[in-house]
Parts: C-alpha cells; structure tokens; sequence
C-alpha cells in the first residue's frame, strides 16, 4: 500500500499523457449532443470517486449528475429511461458485476456510455462505448490509492470534455502537487503513533473534498480497523455532533474557498466539545494555520504546495487528489503501528462482485 501511495505522481503522469486523447475525441463528441443529465455508477471506492465527481461536475458544467442505485437494476429489475444521458461507470478491475450491469441495461436504454477502469482487457472496457484507462500500473494492495487518485483524475478529463473550465495545463500540475504532499510521509508516520489505540473516528469534508471524507474513512475502516464515520459539516451539524465528546479524533479537510466558513465553524464546535481534532489543508489557506493557536498546530496537516485556482473555477478545484494523499500515508502508517497488514484486511479481496 505505501509504495503504491509513492507511485501516485508517476500514475498521475503516464494516466494524463495517455488519456488526453481520449478526453479530446469524447469533448468533440459531446459538443455535437450535450447530455442534459449524467448519471454515475460505481461501488467502494470508485464509489467515492463518483461522489466527487457528482460535485466537479454538476459546479463546472451545470448538467444535473446523481449516483446510480444498482439495487433499482439488479433486485427491483426496472426499467429505466436513459435519453439525453451520459452513464459512466467507474471501476478499478472493471469487473464490477452490478456497475456492469447498470453499464449495460443503459445503454440498451439510449444512453451515451463511458467506463473508467484500470483494467484495459476488463469486461467494462468492451461493455461501454468510450473507454478512459486509469493507467496506475498493477494495484496489488487490497486498498486502493493510486487507482482512486487515477479515477479523480479521469473525472476532471471527462469534465473537460463536457466544457468544463478545467484547464489542461493545471492537469499537468496534480503530479507536481501529489509530490509535495508526499513529503509529508515522515511527520505524518510520527504523527500516526497517537492515534495507535484509536477505535473510532469522524471524518468531515464538504464540496468538492465531501469524497475524500468517505474516502479516508473507507481506509480507516478496511485498512486499521477503525470504526469511522464520515460527514458533510452539514450533516454533521444536524444532529450527528451530539456524539463528539471528550478526545474523539476528528479529521476535517479544510481548503481554501466558499467550503472554509463553515469548516471553521464547526473546527470551533469541536474544539468546545474538546475533540481531538486534526485539520489537512495547504498553504494557499493561511486562514487555517491562523485560526490554529500554537497548541493546536500540531493537529495541523498542511500540504507544502499552493493549489489555488484563479478564474471562475472554485478555488479549491484541485486540493482533491493532493489533500487524500496524507490521508492515505495516515492509514498505512496506523496499520503498521498496529500490527495490521494493510494490504490483506481481513475478509476482504482485490475483486468485489455484488448483485
């Protein structure tokens, strides 16, 4: 798990020069017929990466984007009408067998279909009609990292190719930044060791990071065994905070942008409730080291780059994939310090296949 969290700069790189090709055939493709809904399906972490491709896209396109429920195709056997779609479903094998079958039945039923999979012979690959390859090289650990950062990635092209004000040469900046984060790996394996007896944890994001607060609960989860919940500050905030008490360890992104009010806010709610709270950030937020006072910053994790973004683009557009990295380096590293072996949990395999 940790050496394939280091190759993420390089998966980034080869995934971009490969795949903006592609990203360049479907752009003019989709400028012909704009779909007037996008619709994304996916399980586990792919999962995530969908959840934050629902927020990328839907703020730089405007085109109304919602999650598949596989259940509606593989229990209840609906039909359901795809004109003026685009389906994209997202899978790191590309074996999937629900995602597959959502993938599919859609496009029987009219839609226009993309599959994101890191697996170029997987029956995904022949099942959709545009094919983005998340080229991160052989994943072996169970937990995935490098093809979830790959997955962003694709998200952001197929954003692109929708119109999207996402620039290309910003693009070519995300391996830069994921190697800037990685510099953390030391400070964060020693920051790792206070949380050794840690059983439970909230995890809060919102926006465009929203995926990365169920993304790194899914690693606490499978990878350290960490019963982990995760939040939207939002949510959090309409009745689930009743729960923070005394030393609860409480992980919050925090960039920059319209999201940091309210991440600030509540920082304050949980600071009163006396969490055990520990903000990832970067330093084109100089709010977030300013409203930590000395005794607070070490429960700051700020990743040594700027990622900001001018334009009518959010601000934050691109933390997502450099703000998981520390996020991930935490998970290996707490594994380690228990004695789990994070790239074989416990009841669980590389391959999932659900109905």
């Amino acid at each position: 798990m940790l050496e394939e969290i280091r190759q993420q700069p390089k998966a980034l790189e080869n995934t971009l020069r490969h795949e903006l090709a592609s990203a360049n055939a479907l752009r003019a493709r989709l400028q012909r017929n704009k779909p007037k809904l996008i619709v994304l399906v996916a399980r586990g972490t792919s999962d995530n990466a969908a959840q934050f491709g629902r927020y990328l896209l839907e703020i730089t396109t405007g085109i109304q984007t919602s999650l598949a429920a596989p259940s509606i195709f593989t229990l209840y056997h609906t039909s359901v009408d795809f004109s003026n779609t685009l389906l994209v479903a997202i899978s790191q094998s590309g074996e999937s067998t629900d995602t597959n079958l959502v993938l599919q039945q859609a496009r029987q039923a009219g839609a226009l279909t993309v599959g994101i999979t890191n697996e170029a012979g997987s029956a995904m690959a022949k099942l959709c009609e545009h094919l983005f390859l998340v080229r991160a090289g052989k994943e072996k650990s169970v937990a995935a990292t490098k093809t979830y950062t790959g997955q962003l990635l694709m998200i952001y092209l197929l954003a692109y190719a929708l119109g999207a004000p996402i620039k290309i040469e910003d693009l070519r900046r995300l391996p830069e930044w994921t190697s800037q984060a990685l510099k953390l790996e030391k400070d964060i394996a020693e920051r790792a060791e206070r949380f050794r007896f840690m059983d439970h944890a909230v995890v809060v994001g919102r926006g465009l990071n929203y995926s990365n607060a169920f993304e790194f609960a899914l690693k606490l989860m499978e990878t350290c065994y960490v019963v982990a919940e995760r939040f939207s500050s939002a949510d959090l905030l309409h009745g689930p905070i009743a729960m923070v008490e005394p030393e609860l360890p409480v992980f919050l992104f925090a960039p920059g942008g319209v999201t940091w009010s309210g991440q600030h806010s509540l920082m304050q709610r949980l600071w009163q409730a006396k969490a055990e709270v520990t903000v990832i950030t970067d330093q084109s937020n100089p709010l977030a080291l300013k409203a930590l006072d000395g005794h607070k910053l070490s429960h700051c994790i700020s990743v040594p780059a700027k990622l900001t973004q001018k334009g009518r683009a959010p601000v934050e557009l691109y933390t997502p994939i450099p703000y998981i990295v520390p996020a991930q380096l935490l998970a290996a590293s707490l594994a380690e310090i228990k004695g789990l072996d994070p790239d074989r949990p416990r009841s669980l395999n590389k391959v999932t296949r659900t109905l």
